[in-house]
C-alpha cells in the first residue's frame, strides 16, 4: 500500500521537474547553509583550540595596564629586571619566567634582506611557549648578559640563507652585527594567522640596548608546573606585582596577569556560541523553504481537483487522499534535505580548505537537519492534503 502510494506521489512530482526543484531550493539552502555554518564552525573552535594547545594550558601573560574599552594600558608604567628576579625567586611552582620585548627590524645577510619581528628575551621563552630548537642551540650565559647573538626563526632562514644552514653565519639586524646561533623548529600560522616562524630572537639585554633604547620590559610570560594550579600562581604573582609597585587596597591593577586556562575556555565558548547563533540563523530559511512547499501544494491542489474528486467519487477514503498528499509533501522535503546535506558538507569542506581549519562534521546535525526537513514536508504539507482529502466530491467533478 506505501509503495503505491510512494509510487503516485513520485508520478505527480516528476510531472514538472522544475517546479518540484524550485518548491525544494528553500529547504536545500536552509539544510545545506545549517551544514556548513555548524561544520565551519566547529572547525574554527578545534583549531583555536589547537592553537591555544601549543602554547600550554599552564602559561600565564602578565602585561602592564588592564586592556579593554576605556582602560589607557599604555599609561601604565612597565616592569623592570628586578620584577623579573622577584617573581623568580618568591612565587613558588614557575618553570619558566620569560621577560619580552617586542620591536621589528631589517635582517640582512649577504645580499639578502628581510623585514622580520624582533623578540628580546630569554631561554625560558622557549620554554614556555613550548618551543624547540631546530638546528644549533640556545642562549649561553654570557649571551643573556648581552653579548650578540641570535636564533632565527624558519620564515626568516629562508628569506636571507635559502636552503644553506645559517648557524655560524653573520646577519646585520638593524644596527647589529649578529651570529646565528640556532633556528627555531617550524610552528607554522598562529590561530590569527600570523607567521610565528618570520621572526628573530635575542638576549634581552642586546635588545633594550640597541632596538629598543630602554632598560625596561614590556611583558612577561610565565609557565608553572606541571600539577601546579595556575590560578594560586595567577593570585601569587598579582599580590607580588600590587606589592611591588606600591598599589593602595581598594585600587585597581595597572597591570594584567591571563591565565591561558581561562582564555582558552573564553574563546572556545565565544566560537561554540558563534557557531550556535548562525546556524539558528541558518535554521530560519527551513522555515521559508517549508511555506514554499506548502504553497506549492496548494496550487498542486487546485490543479488536481477534478483528479481528487474522480478518487472520492470510485470509492477513495479521506485519509488514502490525506495520504498520498501528505507524502508527496514529505518525498519533496526530504529530496531537499539529501541534497541539502550533500550541497552543506561540499560547501563546507572548500570553506575549511581555503581557511586552513579541520575538517568536522557533526552527525548528530546532519540527522537532525534531515529529520528537521522531513519534519517540515509533513507539518507544511498537512493542511494543503487535509484541504485535497475534505474536498466535496461532487464539486470536484464540476472543476474545470
Amino acid at each position: 500500500m506505501f509503495f503505491e502510494t510512494a509510487k503516485l506521489a513520485w508520478r505527480a512530482i516528476s510531472r514538472n521537474m522544475l517546479r518540484s526543484f524550485l518548491t525544494v531550493l528553500g529547504v536545500v539552502i536552509g539544510v545545506a547553509a545549517v551544514i556548513a555554518m555548524v561544520t565551519v564552525g566547529n572547525g574554527t573552535t578545534a583549531k583555536v583550540q589547537q592553537e591555544l594547545s601549543r602554547l600550554g594550558t599552564n602559561t600565564l601573560f602578565v602585561r602592564p595596564g588592564q586592556w579593554g574599552p576605556g582602560r589607557a594600558s599604555t599609561e601604565a608604567k612597565r616592569f623592570t629586571d628586578k620584577d623579573i628576579v622577584a617573581i623568580r625567586n618568591q612565587v613558588n611552582g614557575l618553570r619558566a619566567v620569560a621577560p619580552v620585548n617586542r620591536g621589528t627590524a631589517t635582517a640582512i645577510a649577504g645580499g639578502r634582506n628581510h623585514s622580520t619581528s624582533v623578540i628580546g628575551t630569554n631561554n625560558d621563552y622557549l620554554i614556555a611557549q613550548d618551543w624547540e630548537i631546530g638546528l644549533g642551540r640556545n642562549f649561553l650565559a654570557a649571551e643573556e648578559r648581552g653579548q650578540a647573538a641570535c636564533v632565527i626563526g624558519e620564515t626568516v632562514r629562508r628569506e636571507l640563507f635559502g636552503t644553506a644552514n645559517p648557524v655560524g653565519q653573520n646577519i646585520r639586524v638593524s644596527n647589529i652585527a649578529c651570529p646565528v646561533i640556532g633556528v627555531l623548529a617550524v610552528k607554522g600560522q598562529s590561530g590569527m594567522g600570523d607567521d610565528q616562524d618570520d621572526t628573530i630572537i635575542m638576549p634581552l639585554k642586546l635588545h633594550q640596548r640597541r632596538i629598543g633604547g630602554t632598560t625596561t620590559i614590556s611583558s612577561i610570560i610565565l609557565s608553572a608546573q606541571d600539577g601546579v594550579s595556575t590560578a594560586k600562581v595567577q593570585s601569587d604573582v598579582e599580590s607580588l606585582l600590587r606589592e611591588r609597585r606600591r598599589i593602595a587596597i581598594g585600587r585597581e591593577d595597572d597591570f594584567s596577569v591571563n591565565d591561558m586556562t581561562q582564555m582558552a575556555a573564553a574563546m572556545t565558548g565565544t566560537t561554540v556560541l558563534l557557531t550556535g547563533l548562525l546556524g539558528a540563523v541558518a535554521a530560519v530559511s527551513l522555515l521559508v523553504g517549508g511555506i514554499g512547499i506548502m504553497n506549492i501544494m496548494l496550487v498542486s491542489v487546485t490543479e488536481r481537483t477534478r483528479e481528487i474528486g474522480i478518487r472520492l467519487a470510485i470509492g477513495a477514503l479521506e485519509n488514502q487522499v490525506l495520504t498520498q498528499f501528505l507524502v508527496e509533501a514529505v518525498m519533496l522535503s526530504i529530496f531537499g534535505g539529501v541534497t541539502g546535506i550533500i550541497a552543506g558538507l561540499a560547501l563546507a569542506y572548500g570553506v575549511v580548505s581555503f581557511l586552513g581549519v579541520p575538517f568536522v562534521a557533526s552527525p548528530t546535525i546532519i540527522l537532525l537537519a534531515f529529520a528537521f526537513s522531513a519534519a517540515i514536508g509533513m507539518i507544511f504539507g498537512y493542511f494543503p492534503a487535509r484541504r485535497a482529502a475534505q474536498l466535496n466530491p461532487i464539486e470536484a467533478l464540476r472543476h474545470e
